[in-house]
């Protein structure tokens, strides 16, 4: 039996190329096979012919639309045949139940979406001082999410499913989000101002509920996929940077939808999986003499300072951008055209 899925990997560099050969046979191989398989390849002429050319039983075509991850999965989705869209990282592997964990989920119509679980699959060994709390920084799943089915606000992209004609419905991903990143996940150059990681998702999501009320998002840790993760993000100054420009696209989330919207899950993720992951940690350095408990505390604490310190940033940024704007349009609509300077008197 084949499955209403079509599965979407993006995908822009050849530097992944087994890893993503690795993802593309994770989903030919799985118990409910996907009715089509598409990979959309972002700018990337060479790998675009590459892939045509080595693997077989695809649809690979180049992304149409705006540069990064949500031109990409857009582009993916006009395509697609299957009533639901199931999107998986080039750099992930899904596990052979995956699909059929995910179709298992959809048993009424107000179910839009399902995410699963994203494990870690460590290029090299994970840091002492790298606390689970924090697994979103390289892209997984966290200490802190729901252990059993639960309906959540939003899900992750790199491993997610969705209703094609809800998708299509809310016009698809907001490709002002995305991912424009160096080659160690952080800018190449300083842009303290900018968001650069993928919130894409997170704002989908936020969009889907807002304008189809009845809608339902859902967690289920059993469909499971497992995501490279290279060791250039197992360093603090990645760490300290993924925090800060999380802080920056939750303020950007913020001036979107609004407060109680864009950081509901936020809050009780900061005031109660953070502080249990402190204890934690300091446990582990009284009871079981663990140096690296204390680190993990210190990080949890350094993280979540990092994070403020971008959502404050970010809102500062986006009050004082809004402050401009209106006073240009105050301006446009008095002189009744753009504001221009006074003309230079020329005397003879």
């Amino acid at each position: 039996m084949v499955s209403e899925f079509s599965v979407i990997i993006c995908a822009y560099t050849e530097e992944r190329w087994h890893e993503l050969l690795a993802a593309i046979e994770s989903v030919q191989h799985q118990t409910l096979p996907p009715q089509e398989v598409i990979v959309v390849i972002d700018r990337n002429p060479h790998l675009l012919g590459r892939l045509r050319e080595h693997v077989a039983g695809i649809i690979v075509l180049e992304n149409s639309e705006a540069k990064g991850a949500s031109g990409a999965r857009n582009s993916g989705s006009a395509v697609a045949k299957g009533s639901l869209l199931a999107f998986l990282d080039d750099d992930a592997v899904a596990q052979p139940d995956w699909l059929e964990k995910l179709a298992a989920c959809y048993t009424d119509s107000h179910i839009v979406g399902v995410g699963g679980k994203i494990e870690p699959r460590w290029g090299c060994q994970c840091p002492r001082w790298f606390p689970d709390e924090f697994n979103w920084v390289v892209g997984c799943s966290y200490r802190g999410l729901p252990e059993v089915i639960t309906p959540v606000r939003n899900v992750i992209g790199a491993n997610m499913s969705v209703r094609r004609d809800a998708l299509l419905q809310v016009g698809g991903f907001r490709e002002s989000f995305g991912n424009n990143k160096g080659v160690d996940g952080a800018p190449s150059r300083s842009k303290w101002l900018h968001h650069h990681a993928g919130d894409e998702e997170t704002e989908f999501c936020m969009r889907v509920t807002q304008q189809l009320p009845q809608s339902q998002w859902l967690y289920t840790p059993s469909a499971t996929v497992r995501h490279y993760v290279p060791p250039q993000r197992t360093r603090w100054r990645f760490f300290l940077w993924r925090c800060y420009d999380e802080g920056l696209g939750k303020a950007s989330l913020v001036k979107l939808h609004n407060t109680s919207t864009g950081l509901s899950s936020e809050r009780a993720y900061t005031f109660k999986a953070l502080p249990l992951g402190v204890g934690r940690g300091l446990a582990d350095l009284l009871l079981h003499l663990d140096g690296g408990g204390l680190l993990r505390a210190g990080a949890i604490l350094i993280g979540l300072a990092s994070t403020m310190a971008g959502y404050v940033v970010g809102s500062v940024f986006s009050r004082i951008t809004a402050a401009k704007e209106r006073a240009r349009k105050a301006s446009f609509s008095h002189y009744g055209g753009p504001a221009k300077e006074p003309p230079v008197e020329i005397r003879p």
